[in-house]
C-alpha cells in the first residue's frame, strides 16, 4: 500500500514538473527537453506528456512534435484566487517590473517551514547557482535560509512565528543554524516594514530586495521581489521603492475596473 502511495506521489510530482517548465525562456518544449531537464525515462515522460494532452492541459504542434501549455493549464484554480492573481494583474505586475528594469523576478509563497519559487521570471543576465537548472519555479527552501523567507514568515502571528524558528534551526544542517535572537529580530523588522533586502538564498550568490503582497488571507502571504547579483551598480533602495510604486500601482488599478462594471449596471 505504501508503495502504490509513494508511486502515485511521484507521478504528481512530474506532472507538476511538467507544467512547471514551461515559462518564458520555454514557451515550448519536446519529449527530450522534459527527459534532459529532469533526468526521466524517454518512454514513460513520452507517455506522460501524451496523458496531458489528452487532458486538454498541453498541445501537441504535429508538425515540430513539441508541446505548449494549454489556456486550461493556466487557468485552474483561478476562479478561486485572490482577485490580484485571478485578474492578471500579478503578471501585469511582474512583467512591468522586468521590463522596467531587466532583473530577475520572483514571487514567492510558504509552504509549512521553506519559502519556495512560486513563479520565476528570468532577466537579461543569468544568475549563477548551484543548481544546473538556474532558478526555477517550484524550487524550495528552509524559511531562515533567504530573505524572502524572513518576509513570509514575519506574517505569522506570535507565539506561532517563535515555534517555526525553534524548529528551523533544530532541523538545520550545522552550517546553517543561527542565532535565535538575532533572527527574531531580522523577522520583527520584516513584519514592521513589509519588505526585506538580503541573501536569496535557493543556491544562487544572489540577493533579493521583496516586497509583501497586499490583501492576501494571513496564512497564505506572497512576496514579490527582484533578484540580483550584488554589484556597484544595484541600488537596493531605489529596487525596493520600484516595487512599492508598482504594487501600489498594481492594487489602485483594481478600483477603476470595478466602477466601470458598476456604472454598467447602474445604466441599466
Amino acid at each position: 500500500m505504501a508503495a502504490i502511495e509513494s508511486n502515485k506521489a511521484r507521478i504528481a510530482k512530474r506532472v507538476i514538473e511538467v507544467l512547471e517548465f514551461f515559462d518564458d525562456e520555454h514557451p515550448q518544449a519536446t519529449v527530450m527537453d522534459i527527459v534532459r531537464r529532469f533526468d526521466r525515462p524517454q518512454s514513460s515522460t513520452s507517455e506522460l506528456l501524451s496523458n496531458l494532452v489528452g487532458l486538454g492541459l498541453l498541445y501537441k504542434d504535429r508538425q515540430t512534435r513539441s508541446y505548449s501549455l494549454t489556456p486550461r493549464a493556466a487557468m485552474l484554480g483561478g476562479a478561486v484566487q485572490p482577485r490580484m492573481v485571478r485578474d492578471g494583474r500579478l503578471v501585469g505586475l511582474i512583467d512591468r517590473l522586468s521590463a522596467q528594469t531587466g532583473l530577475g523576478v520572483a514571487v514567492f509563497s510558504m509552504v509549512g517551514l521553506k519559502a519556495q519559487v512560486c513563479s520565476w521570471r528570468t532577466g537579461t543576465r543569468k544568475l549563477r547557482t548551484a543548481n544546473a537548472m538556474g532558478l526555477a519555479g517550484g524550487q524550495q527552501e528552509h524559511l531562515s535560509d533567504s530573505a524572502a523567507g524572513w518576509l513570509l514568515l514575519s506574517t505569522v502571528q506570535q507565539p506561532q512565528r517563535d515555534g517555526m524558528l525553534r524548529r528551523l534551526n533544530a532541523e538545520a544542517a550545522p552550517e546553517r543554524r543561527f542565532a535565535f535572537a538575532d533572527m527574531v529580530t531580522r523577522v520583527q523588522q520584516c513584519r514592521d516594514t513589509g519588505n526585506a533586502t538580503g541573501i536569496a538564498g535557493f543556491g544562487s550568490i544572489a540577493d533579493v530586495t521583496a516586497v509583501l503582497l497586499p490583501g492576501l488571507p494571513e496564512n497564505q502571504p506572497l512576496a514579490v521581489g527582484f533578484v540580483y547579483e550584488p554589484s556597484d551598480q544595484i541600488d537596493a533602495a531605489a529596487l525596493l521603492r520600484t516595487l512599492q510604486d508598482a504594487v501600489a500601482r498594481s492594487v489602485s488599478e483594481e478600483a477603476p475596473a470595478s466602477a466601470g462594471v458598476q456604472s454598467l449596471f447602474n445604466a441599466a
